[in-house]
């Protein structure tokens, strides 16, 4: 089953580490996704521009609006993905848990992909 693991943290918390923290941090990212490589589980993944350069498209009067900014009322955001295969959504919660994103505050969700057929999971 795939998953798609959400990484959602702070902006500007890489910028309040430390270097040997930030360095620390990107060495465990490193590691999983390069122990997810091997084990075959990764399908892909990538971090996200800073989000003060994000556009959101609208439905206004039926038409499409482009604003500025993602201007959602959260402390987080939305900062990249991890696409995994796994056997269990047990093992994609395992991996999630493991991102050092989350000891820093951030958060992981772990949600299924739908498969190609339609709805079913």
């Amino acid at each position: 089953m795939k998953y798609m693991l959400m990484i959602y943290n702070r902006p500007g918390f890489l910028e309040e580490l430390t270097e040997q923290e930030r360095t620390a941090l990107f060495g465990e990212v490193d590691a999983i996704m390069a122990e997810l490589s091997e084990s075959g589980e990764l399908v892909g993944g990538a971090a996200l521009a800073d989000p003060s350069l994000t556009k959101t498209v609208v439905g206004r009067d039926g038409q499409p609006a482009v604003t500025d900014g993602p201007f959602l009322e959260a402390k987080e955001h939305f900062a990249g993905y991890v696409g995994v295969d796994c056997e269990t959504e047990e093992r994609a919660v395992e991996i999630a848990s493991r991102w050092p994103d989350v000891k820093y505050g951030g958060y992981m969700e772990v949600r299924a992909v739908m498969q190609e057929s339609g709805t079913e999971m």
